[in-house]
Parts: structure tokens; C-alpha cells; sequence
């Protein structure tokens, strides 16, 4: 095994805490796997080390044993809405699997590594109205929790009811709607950093004729306004609260519009020429190309209307 890892994020020495880690979980732990498969912008470096988890007694007995250890860890879903540092992590990532779904009555629980067009789909089938403004929404439940993930003036917050987590220590939990302090695009888990293992949401009886009716609506608007394009993670930017706007924001993408952002690239990364808020990796940018091409696009909206835009993106790992 050929790890090579920063020592300064260890109190021990790091390689022989890899091994141990290893070592304890044998068939679930690989070693420098690229994470550039692991991100919708296909851009990354290798983590030291890699484990998908597909229960929750896994998810706690890893991070248990990472904090005996000092090995650090993240925890990443789907990767569409993630940028991975060219270097690629330090320590362990945690990729998060736990799938299942079961209705009982109004109510949803739907495990964090599932889809969260699947909660979409199973409210539809059963006749439950209320998950309809998530169509076409990517990435997983978990994803959506921690950041609140909605369209159309709802939010997953809106019907949410209670999700079970895991801290940073190991130990789970189940917590209502608002422990979470959900915000635009937050909540609370940004950063405290527990990872939601299931999330309960509590839906209405609806006509399923006029429900499946209403997501085929939304799935065709995002289709031509938020296409799945290959190499991309969707809207980077925040938009910007303000109460006078449709649905209560400013959307980022005008602001950059204003800029001239569809006309511009760097390096192997572009502007996406139908929404400027869409970042394009063309097929040869490097995460770095990526981050200064958004630095660029903050710095011009920041110049031209005063607003600094936050990331809906998050980033790991080591940039410059």
C-alpha cells in the first residue's frame, strides 16, 4: 500500500493509523480511489481512503474507529453539488449508501443515500401531495437535508418532520425539524457536520392523476432551464434573498447574466452559454480551473452590483 499522507493532521504517525483502519475493516476499505468519479463535475484527486457505508452500524463503527485513530474523515453523497480539491483528501471519505424507503400512512422515511427523486416518485405513487417542487432536484436525501434542497418558493424543511443522524463521534440519533435551523440552502449540519442517516417527512392526500401532473410540469421546466448536463453540478451560486422577487429570490443567474458570464471560460472550465449560473468542466479542467473561474465570476458580480455570492457547492480537500 503506498500512502502518503500529511502527517500534520495526525497526532500519530498517519501511515501506520491507515493500516490499522485498514485493517480493521478489511472488505470495506479501499485505498486511493479517484473521487473524480465520485463528483458530477469529473474533476478530483484520490482519497487516501474510501469506504462506501450501506448500514448505519457501519457509518458508526467507522467514525468511531477514525477518531481512535486520528484519522479525519468526510462524508460525501452523490457528488453533484461537490468540488474535490486536484490533490484530493487527506484521511478517510465516508461515501454515504444507506438506502431504503417506507410509508406508513401521511409519513415518508426515506433513508440519506437514496435519491431525492425517489421520495419524489414514492409520494407520487401513493398519492401524497407536497415533495412535487422537488422533481428533477439531483443528488441524495441526505444531500437535500443538509442543504435544504428546494425550488419553487418550498423546501425540504417545509415538510420534514424529523430525520435520524449520526455526530462526529458515532453516536445516533433522531432529532425534529427544528434542531436543524434550516435556512436558504442551510442548516445547522453545515456546521456541526453530523451526517443524516434517514429523514421523516410528513406529506397530504392528493389525486395522484394531478400530482404526477404537476412533477411532469417541473421536470419539463428543468429540463430546458437546468438541463443535466454531463460535467457540471448545477446552480453555483446561491441565489439572493429578496422578498419583492418571485418566490422570495433574486436569482444569481441574472446578476451574472449582467456580467457577461456566458462569455467566459478559464482554463478547461466554461460558463454553461444557456444559464450563466452553471459551470461546465469542458473535458480538460482541473478542480482549480473550476474554483478560479467561480472567483472570477464572484469578483465581477461583487464589482458591478455589490453583492457577494455565497457557493451552493461545497468544496473539499486541499486547494491553493
Amino acid at each position: 500500500m503506498n500512502l502518503t499522507p500529511h502527517s500534520s493532521l495526525y497526532s500519530s504517525d498517519p501511515v501506520s493509523a491507515y493500516n490499522r483502519l485498514k485493517e480493521a475493516f478489511p472488505r470495506l476499505i479501499e485505498t486511493q480511489v479517484s473521487l473524480a468519479e465520485h463528483s458530477s463535475f469529473g474533476v478530483g484527486g484520490p482519497a487516501d481512503l474510501f469506504v462506501r457505508v450501506r448500514t448505519t452500524g457501519q457509518l458508526c463503527e467507522l467514525i468511531k474507529a477514525a477518531n481512535e485513530l486520528g484519522v479525519p474523515f468526510e462524508v460525501i453523497g452523490a457528488g453533484t453539488n461537490l468540488l474535490v480539491a486536484d490533490r484530493g483528501c487527506r484521511g478517510l471519505v465516508i461515501c454515504n449508501c444507506i438506502m431504503g424507503l417506507e410509508v406508513s400512512g401521511r409519513r415518508i422515511t426515506i433513508a440519506a443515500g437514496e435519491d431525492y427523486m425517489a421520495l419524489v416518485n414514492a409520494a407520487s405513487v401513493v398519492g401524497l401531495t407536497g415533495m412535487e417542487f422537488a422533481a428533477g432536484i439531483w443528488g441524495t436525501v441526505g444531500g437535500a437535508v443538509v442543504g435544504n434542497a428546494g425550488a419553487y418558493g418550498s423546501e425540504i424543511c417545509d415538510v420534514m418532520v424529523e430525520a435520524e443522524i449520526v455526530d462526529r463521534k458515532g453516536d445516533i440519533r433522531t432529532e425534529k425539524t427544528p434542531y436543524f435551523e434550516f435556512d436558504y440552502r442551510s442548516s445547522k449540519l453545515k456546521k456541526t457536520r453530523e451526517i443524516v442517516v434517514s429523514a421523516t417527512v410528513e406529506l397530504k392526500p392528493g389525486e395522484k392523476e394531478q400530482i404526477s401532473s404537476r412533477v411532469q410540469e417541473i421536470l419539463t421546466i428543468r429540463g430546458e432551464k437546468h438541463p443535466r448536463i454531463p460535467n457540471s453540478a448545477g446552480s453555483f451560486f446561491k441565489n439572493i434573498v429578496d422578498p419583492t422577487q418571485p418566490y422570495g429570490k433574486l436569482p444569481a443567474g441574472k446578476l451574472l447574466d449582467e456580467v457577461g458570464a456566458k462569455e467566459l471560460s478559464h482554463g478547461g472550465a466554461r460558463v454553461y452559454e444557456k444559464h450563466a449560473n452553471i459551470l461546465i468542466n469542458s473535458g480538460t479542467a482541473t478542480a482549480q480551473d473550476i474554483r478560479e473561474l467561480a472567483d472570477i465570476l464572484r469578483e465581477r458580480t461583487l464589482e458591478k452590483h455589490g453583492i457577494r455570492l455565497e457557493e451552493e457547492v461545497v468544496s473539499i480537500g486541499e486547494f491553493d
